[in-house]
């Protein structure tokens, strides 16, 4: 065990943990704007109404945007999960 290995390991448990804490934020905010967009849907189609469709709405953008974020911090998840490895592989 070299000090390569160790740097790859610290290195991959920080941004396994930078990650995590990126993602987690926008992705539970994403999942609130999908299920309030869903009973917003679901009220529409009891009342038999469709509001004008102007193209997205704030709420799909912002959806959209947490969307984009979470992947990002899923991203730099994953690039640590492979600096872990990478920990591992390297002799």
């Amino acid at each position: 065990m070299g000090p390569i290995n160790l740097i790859c390991w610290g290195l991959g448990v920080v941004l396994i943990a930078v990650g995590y804490l990126r993602a987690r934020g926008p992705w539970a905010r994403y999942q609130d704007l999908k299920a309030q967009e869903a009973n917003i849907s679901r009220y529409e189609g009891w009342r038999g109404t469709r509001l004008h469709d102007d193209g997205p709405s704030a709420a799909t953008l912002m959806a959209q945007e947490m969307r984009r974020r979470a992947q990002v911090g899923g991203l730099v998840l994953a690039a640590g999960f492979v600096l872990v490895f990478v920990g591992f592989a390297v002799h």
